[in-house]
């Protein structure tokens, strides 16, 4: 089977998942959310009421079976996708994915699962670590209000009740860890394409995405 790997990276809130998901069902692409499995990492830490500060306690990682498949996450078979979106979760998976030891375990598992077929990967150092030779590579921004207003959105629809400012509060500080860690921290790839979504719609942006992955796979 031919492999070809899209990258795309950017900031919480940017749209990632979403634009990646249409753009795989529009051209039989395999979409990977990145984000969802640190999420899933998270979970379980929590759920086991580790200590997220100590590196050793993730060492959980040589046991957990954590699973990207049908758009959803699945840690040791279970289906988690609406747990890892709390709340709780978001505010704690920039510290759990700052450590070398979850990252160098969790892009193994990411290497791996791009190694063939058509794949759209999507996270925040896919173009710079994980898929550094990708034919395709997109950031993808958009303002930071922007941003949360469409997290809210997202939310309220799930039936979540989080409040805005919350929401805007939290997408900040994870932008600034994230851009701000010392391992891998969220940038743009040299050769990536920076796309600003703050005045496109979805559609839109998949749409132009999935054009330059057409031109590129021709």
């Amino acid at each position: 089977m031919r492999n070809f790997q899209v990258a795309i990276d950017g900031p919480a809130g940017s749209g990632k998942s979403t634009i990646s998901q249409k753009i795989c069902a529009k051209l039989g692409f395999t979409h990977i959310d990145t984000g969802a499995m640190y999420r899933a990492v998270t979970l379980e830490a929590l759920n086991r009421n580790l200590d997220l500060n100590n590196e050793d306690s993730y060492k959980f990682l040589e046991d957990v079976v954590i699973e990207y498949k049908d758009d959803k996450i699945f840690l040791n078979g279970i289906d988690v996708d609406d747990e890892i979106r709390s709340q709780r979760v978001a505010n704690n998976v920039s510290l759990v994915s700052s450590f070398p030891y979850v990252r160098k375990k969790m892009v193994e598992i990411q290497k791996k699962v791009a190694e063939t077929g058509l794949v759209v990967m999507d996270g925040r150092d896919i173009g710079t670590v994980v898929l550094p030779n990708a034919q395709v590579k997109i950031f993808l921004t958009a303002s930071v209000e922007e941003r949360a207003k469409r997290r809210h959105k997202e939310n309220k629809l799930k039936g979540k009740n989080e409040n805005y400012e919350e929401i805007l509060n939290s997408i900040k500080t994870r932008d600034y860890k994230d851009s701000t860690r010392e391992l891998n921290p969220l940038k743009q790839a040299a050769d990536a394409i920076l796309l600003d979504t703050t005045n496109m719609n979805i559609d839109e942006v998949a749409g132009a995405i999935a054009g330059i992955i057409s031109e590129r796979l021709n």
